[in-house]
């Protein structure tokens, strides 16, 4: 790799975007999560509060978002925000993997850069992330265990329809964590002894 990308995709609640900006700031590189999308906006010259209701969403089958304005100008009809969104974060991730070491959080980014990145997954069993995000958004559990079947289902149809590919098959990464079994201490580690070997 001419620079080390770690790329991240994560279920719901098991805490891989913590992780990887842990790791980000652990290791003085770059972390691109929500930038993606305001690096995306500038690019496209679309406001960020609009690539931002789409992200890591794929389109209805039934509708394009034609409440937004700007679905409506020329250029985007027929061709839903969503895709747009995906088409510039992937140039923007291409481009960012040939000028500097980072951590990209979601956005199919292990599928846009192959082999040019280390792939991890991070996941956790579901009553783990469902207290997790009980603790950290202040749910009561019936709205947290909603939340993160609404999410996971989301990242999984998200994924699989711009790669082709199935979210949760292993083979898709080069490695996989179950942050339930191990501290974060542990596992900053264990990814910056990854990183040094890249």
């Amino acid at each position: 790799m001419a620079h080390r990308i770690i790329t991240i995709n994560r279920m719901y609640g098991s805490g891989g975007r913590l992780l990887g900006k842990a790791l980000a700031e652990k290791l003085g590189i770059g972390f691109y999560d929500k930038e993606l999308i305001r690096l995306a906006s500038e690019k496209n010259q679309i406001p960020y509060q609009e690539l931002e209701k789409v992200d890591e969403k794929k389109a209805s089958q039934w509708r394009l978002p034609v409440k937004e304005q700007m679905q409506m100008e020329p250029q985007y009809h027929f061709h839903p925000m969503n895709d747009v969104l995906f088409e510039t974060q992937s140039q923007v991730i291409q481009e960012l993997a040939q000028k500097e070491d980072c951590i990209i959080v979601g956005r199919c980014a292990n599928y846009v850069l192959g082999d040019k990145c280390f792939s991890l997954f991070v996941y956790a069993p579901f009553e783990y992330r469902v207290q997790s995000i009980m603790e950290r958004l202040g749910r009561e559990e019936k709205s947290a265990r909603a939340l993160v079947k609404k999410m996971d289902k989301t990242r999984r149809s998200y994924y699989e329809f711009f790669t082709d590919e199935k979210w949760k098959d292993l083979s898709n990464y080069q490695m996989c964590i179950d942050t339930s079994r191990f501290d974060q201490e542990f596992l900053l580690k264990l990814l910056a002894d990854v990183y040094a070997a890249l």
